[in-house]
């Protein structure tokens, strides 16, 4: 038995393809294009790169879209000076902040500063408060993407067991509770963990949908799952490999070529989840220029 291919790349195609005729027939009843900020503290090269790539995102789809750029010495009050005008610019639809930030800048303080209602990140507490009493809300782009892939897989979440690794504020903490929530797309039984969870495969052996976004290498292996298990592998990581031009080669949290072997369906690394996220900040930022979850 060998896994099916999750194909995230194809996934997130489609759902671009989607995104972009809505936005060509908002703007044809006489809308303006969608338009997101971004915000990009510093010169962190894979920061750059992920700005890149959603910024090009946004070209593809017709949202139009602008990076700003600031000095990683800017202080906390600049930086959220320069969100709260971008809170009051009704021009601007959806706000994201590039994360990591500097060390001397709080995370936390920087994305209550955005506006909720332009938080496409899905970041800001009044979001993830209204995701957890399954109110319209801003979705956290990562783990929407992987509710996406399930739907369109038509895989089953409805009284499964789903075993969520890592504990994030960004993937696994809204990820348990979107697979655990009693909506149509939720009611799995869910058990989250962390790569510091004692006996970790006491928990992953049993699932039937295992999510995985711990930021380790190779943590799941083969022993560590069940037969038939549905394994979504978050986790993007760099190795060195020589063998590479790049000198590296990019892996996920699962071990993939043996854990395939046992699963029914499991995502690649890359084009897996990746694509995914940044197709799902595409469709909140329409939704954040149509008003549909916060209207004025």
């Amino acid at each position: 038995m060998s896994a099916e291919i999750i194909d995230g790349k194809m996934v997130a195609e489609l759902l671009r393809k989607r995104v972009k005729e809505d936005v060509q027939q908002w703007c044809e009843k006489g809308n303006r294009r969608p338009f997101l900020k971004v915000i990009l503290v510093g010169d962190d090269p894979a920061s750059i790169v992920y700005t890149g790539t959603k910024t090009k995102a946004c070209q593809q789809v017709g949202i139009e879209t602008d990076t700003m750029v600031l000095q990683d010495t800017i202080s906390e009050k600049e930086l959220t000076e320069i969100i709260h005008s971008c809170n009051t610019n009704d021009d601007i639809d959806g706000i994201l902040v590039q994360m990591p930030l500097p060390s001397h800048l709080s995370q936390h303080s920087v994305i209550e500063a955005i506006d909720h209602r332009k938080d496409v990140d899905g970041f800001h507490p009044m979001n993830v408060g209204r995701l957890s009493l399954d109110q319209p809300c801003f979705k956290s782009c990562t783990p929407a993407g992987v509710m996406e892939l399930l739907k369109y897989y038509s895989i089953p979440v409805k009284s499964q067991h789903a075993v969520v690794v890592g504990a994030s504020t960004i993937v696994g903490s809204p990820m348990a509770v979107m697979l655990s929530r009693e909506n149509s797309s939720g009611k799995a039984t869910t058990t989250i963990c962390h790569k510091f969870t004692q006996d970790l495969t006491a928990h992953t052996i049993g699932a039937d949908i295992l999510i995985v976004a711990a930021g380790q290498p190779n943590l799941i292996k083969a022993e560590m799952v069940k037969q038939g298990v549905v394994v979504i592998d978050v986790g993007i990581n760099r190795i060195a490999d020589e063998t590479h031009e790049k000198g590296y080669r990019l892996v996920g949290d699962v071990d993939f070529e043996s854990v395939r072997k046992k699963a029914s369906w499991i995502t690649p690394v890359p084009g897996g989840v990746g694509p995914m996220t940044v197709a799902m900040l595409m469709k909140n930022t329409l939704l954040a220029a149509k008003k549909s979850l916060y209207p004025k």
